[in-house]
C-alpha cells in the first residue's frame, strides 16, 4: 500500500488530521471518523473569540466544515473519486448559532445524510460539555471528475 493509499483509511485519516497545520492552529482534533460519520472537538480559547469573549461563528464553521469533510473520506463515493482524479467540493455550507461557548470544549458529530453519484448532503450537531446543542449545520457537496478540475 503506497502512502497515499495509507491515508485514506482510518488510521491513516486520523493520522493526517492529527498534524494537519489549520487543525493545529485553531486545535482541532478528530476523534474518530468511519464512512458517512465522524466526531470532532475544539476546545474555547481566548484567541479563538470574538470582541465579546465567546467563540468566533467562523471557528464553529470550520468545525463543522471539516466534521463534514472527514465523514465524506471514507465512504464509497469518495474513494472512487479520489482513485479517478477527482474530488468533492462543498457548494453551501449552512450554520445556525443556538448558544455561545464561552468556556470548556465543543464537539461536533457529522453524518452524511444523502450520497449521490453527484451532489451528497451532510449535517453536523455541536454540543457544549453539558451535552447542549451549540450549533447545527448542513452542507451540500458536489462531485468533481478530474476533466472538470483540470478545465481552465
Amino acid at each position: 500500500m503506497t502512502a497515499e493509499e495509507d491515508r485514506y483509511n482510518r488510521e491513516g485519516v486520523l493520522a493526517y488530521a492529527e498534524q494537519f497545520p489549520f487543525f493545529n492552529l485553531i486545535g482541532l482534533e478528530v476523534l474518530d471518523v468511519r464512512p458517512g460519520w465522524s466526531r470532532a472537538r475544539l476546545q474555547h480559547r481566548p484567541d479563538l473569540t470574538q470582541p465579546a469573549g465567546v467563540m468566533h461563528g467562523g471557528i464553529i464553521a470550520s468545525l463543522i466544515d471539516s466534521g463534514i469533510a472527514h465523514a465524506l473520506l471514507l465512504t464509497e463515493r469518495f474513494q472512487e473519486l479520489r482513485a479517478e482524479g477527482g474530488a468533492l467540493v462543498s457548494v453551501d455550507l449552512r450554520v445556525k448559532f443556538f448558544r455561545p461557548v464561552s468556556d470548556g470544549g465543543i464537539v461536533c458529530e457529522s453524518t452524511v445524510t444523502r450520497l449521490g453519484r453527484q451532489v451528497i448532503h451532510a449535517e453536523s450537531v455541536v454540543t457544549n460539555e453539558e451535552g447542549k446543542e451549540v450549533a447545527r449545520g448542513d452542507a451540500t457537496y458536489m462531485a468533481i471528475t478530474k476533466a472538470r478540475l483540470t478545465r481552465r
